[in-house]
């Protein structure tokens, strides 16, 4: 897609072209001095050497998913001959066969302390960053329960850089349906587990799932949303930034709107202000939703918070 500079005064546009970069390392500086923004991620290590099944395996950045308290693999790529299916269970194989060295090496580059208990390892993942991804590799990942995510990242002659994921196109097929034929799958697929919408839907009561379906196709006309579950909520997100969570519970539904404290207009004051205590989603505000009464009042809300984020 084309993208041009404007200039109002002489409604001239001028075509913004793309400056590939020149090497993988400019893209790992660029994504580790900026990993909280780009992926909500805490960095603590470059090039990290573990041993996996066959050889040794250079981690090219390691971060750390606070919300989810897993471990995240990162690496980048000019050659757009590997397999993501392959290298990235490789890769999360050598990490579950050598947990105690992600932890030593955490403790090392942080002060705080990272035990051994404190780490949901089913939640592991690996991210593949590059300019480009061949169709194979896009096609490659349309797994529904896959912990790879691809990332395209570009760089333009205005100082413009693009950083988006590759999304998944309605996947209903299992990775466990080809795990014989690759030991590695076989192995991490006993151990992760990436969720779905449908698995957090699941023994949630109808009156709940009906309550849940309205306010998330209200949430789905906003734009280009997508949604991702986790081991506790459904996240909607936009530019691959969660704009609000749902958790489904038996009684109704926990919702969080991704905004930081003082930045909610709620004249009505249904969400409550949890900055400063322990919560499940992100952002600084929180309210229960029992039925669809001011279900729109509750979309100006979550609106506020995607306004900012698109």
């Amino acid at each position: 897609m084309p993208l041009f500079n404007s200039n109002s005064k002489l409604e001239i546009l001028n075509q913004v072209k793309e400056t590939p970069f020149k090497l993988e390392r400019q893209i790992q500086y660029l994504v580790e001095a900026n990993l909280n923004t780009l992926l909500g991620l805490e960095f603590f290590k470059s090039e990290f050497t573990i041993s996996g099944s066959v050889q040794r395996l250079r981690i090219d950045t390691l971060a750390f998913d606070r919300k989810n308290k897993a471990f995240v693999i990162i690496e980048y790529k000019q050659d757009k001959n590997f397999s993501v299916v392959d290298q990235g269970y490789a890769y999360l194989s050598a990490m579950l066969n050598n947990k105690a060295d992600f932890i030593l090496e955490y403790n090392e580059a942080r002060n705080e302390p990272l035990k051994r208990s404190s780490v949901d390892w089913s939640q592991s993942r690996i991210i593949f960053i590059s300019q480009g991804f061949t169709s194979y590799q896009k096609e490659a990942i349309n797994f529904k329960d896959l912990p790879i995510a691809l990332w395209e990242i570009k760089k333009y002659s205005n100082q413009t850089i693009s950083f988006e994921e590759i999304r998944k196109l309605n996947a209903t097929e299992s990775i466990k349906t080809i795990s014989s034929k690759n030991s590695d799958v076989d192995a991490v697929s006993r151990e992760v587990v990436v969720y779905t919408e449908q698995d957090r839907l699941k023994s949630i009561p109808e009156k709940v799932q009906g309550i849940y379906n309205s306010l998330r196709n209200k949430i789905l006309d906003l734009g280009d949303v997508e949604i991702k579950a986790t081991k506790l909520y459904v996240a909607f997100t936009v530019n691959g930034s969660n704009f609000t969570d749902i958790a489904l519970q038996k009684q109704g539904l926990k919702l969080w709107i991704n905004l930081p404290k003082g930045k909610l207009e709620d004249p009505y004051k249904l969400a409550r202000d949890v900055s400063n205590i322990g919560h499940h989603g992100n952002g600084s505000y929180e309210l229960t939703v029992k039925n669809e009464d001011r279900m729109d009042y509750i979309l100006t809300l979550i609106k506020q918070s995607y306004t900012q984020k698109a």
